[in-house]
């Protein structure tokens, strides 16, 4: 089949009916397969480039490809959110190492091509199709077309981040280059609720979370779910002080736009939720999170009071609540974070694809990610071995090792 490719600077120009189609088909098909993804849809990149949080004031200039057939351009088959470049923030899959080192040899890094969810790493489908038969051809049609757009540009590589594994093994069959990394997420092993849990946890990791969550609110703090038509201005403005808070403390500069939370607020709330702790009829800290079809997405947390092990309340224990209660099959609490471990959260993967122009420069890469794989295998291998807060036999009574080692 013949297909046309065509890029659109703002992801208005495609419309939120065709995009939705392509990123987020069980909209339409709720046997597609294919688990809702908040992240990808219309709402929330729009919302990116409405409030100027995602646009080429701040280097993120969208550059989204549709693929649509010569004979029929009007119907979309395929959508890539993608955005041209001039600098590698707010990626969090890091690549100013390799900027260097093709800069010192006399290359040019930047522009380059960006394949993902701005400020957001959370992995997912990338190359954007309905659940089709022909959605293989229609992957790889998308593939092809970004690398045209690479060569038109002149721009120094492409870089996929936190892609779903299939297309990630897809991309390396097309010649992308394969890179993994790790993040710490949360199983949902049909618990049926918190204290379900617990019980799978090893005695002294259990213990250790019913003191944190007893410490987190002996001050006389409550917690509160805030969602859907619940969400108000008003928690918006609490959550954007929290927000910036943290932003400034480990970016210098937040990303993110107070528009961008009243945008998001108003065209998906049901995909949103706010944890918030109040102490005294104030809201001294908080969470947002996003709630997929299998996945409770946590993003960003602040605070304008610190207490003691509030930060693993909001983020990861009532996020393990809220996911039981939904029947959710995990929580991806976001990047980095070995202390999520202690917690619940297991290492996995996650997976990025590079597209590098410069010969020399591409198999110099090539031989730093099969090392880089290896260590992240064996990583990930040697810390569920040696540090897993479970007990080591979770269908049975706990055994003697179990205790003596926890204590």
């Amino acid at each position: 089949m013949a297909y046309t490719l065509k890029a659109h600077p703002h992801i208005n120009e495609i419309g939120s009916t065709a995009w939705d189609a392509c990123a987020n088909p069980i909209l339409t098909d709720p046997h597609c397969g294919i688990p809702f993804d908040p992240f990808v849809s219309f709402a929330f990149l729009n919302a990116l480039e409405d409030s100027a949080s995602a646009v080429s004031e701040t280097g993120w200039a969208p550059y989204h490809i549709a693929l649509a057939t010569e004979k029929d351009e009007d119907t979309i088959l395929g959508v890539v959110p993608m955005y041209l470049k001039n600098h590698s923030q707010g990626e969090y899959v890091f690549d100013h190492s390799w900027a260097d080192a093709l800069e010192r040899a006399g290359g040019r890094y930047y522009p380059k091509l960006q394949v993902s969810v701005p400020f957001t790493p959370a992995t997912g489908r990338r190359l954007l199709t309905p659940s089709h038969p022909d959605a293989p051809d229609r992957e790889t049609a998308l593939m092809a077309g970004m690398t045209q757009v690479a060569e038109e540009l002149n721009v120094s590589s492409i870089h996929v981040t936190f892609a779903s594994e299939s297309q990630w093994a897809h991309m390396g069959k097309a010649g992308f280059l394969q890179r993994t990394h790790s993040q710490f997420h949360w199983q949902n092993q049909r618990y049926s609720n918190f204290e379900d849990f617990l019980g799978a946890l090893s005695r002294k990791k259990r213990k250790n979370v019913n003191r944190e969550r007893r410490d987190a609110l002996a001050n006389g703090i409550t917690v509160e779910w805030v969602t859907g038509n619940d969400l108000t201005e008003a928690h918006w403005d609490a959550f954007y002080e929290f927000y910036m808070d943290t932003g400034y403390r480990k970016w210098g500069r937040p990303y993110l736009t107070r528009e961008f939370f009243s945008s998001i607020g108003s065209s998906m709330p049901n995909d949103v939720l706010l944890i918030l702790a109040k102490r005294g009829g104030k809201y001294v800290a908080g969470a947002i999170n996003f709630i997929g079809g299998d996945c409770l997405f946590g993003r960003n947390w602040g605070c304008t009071e610190h207490h003691r092990f509030l930060h693993f309340e909001i983020c990861y224990y009532q996020a393990i609540d809220f996911a039981i209660q939904r029947g959710l099959n995990r929580v991806e609490a976001g990047a980095q974070g070995s202390h999520k471990l202690a917690r619940g959260y297991m290492p996995s993967h996650t997976y990025s694809a590079h597209w590098i122009v410069n010969p020399s420069f591409r198999e110099a890469v090539d031989r730093y990610l099969e090392d880089e794989r290896e260590y992240v295998d064996q990583e990930i291998d040697f810390i569920e071995e040696r540090y897993s807060p479970f007990r080591s036999d979770p269908g049975s009574a706990e055994t003697p090792r179990d205790s003596e080692s926890d204590e």
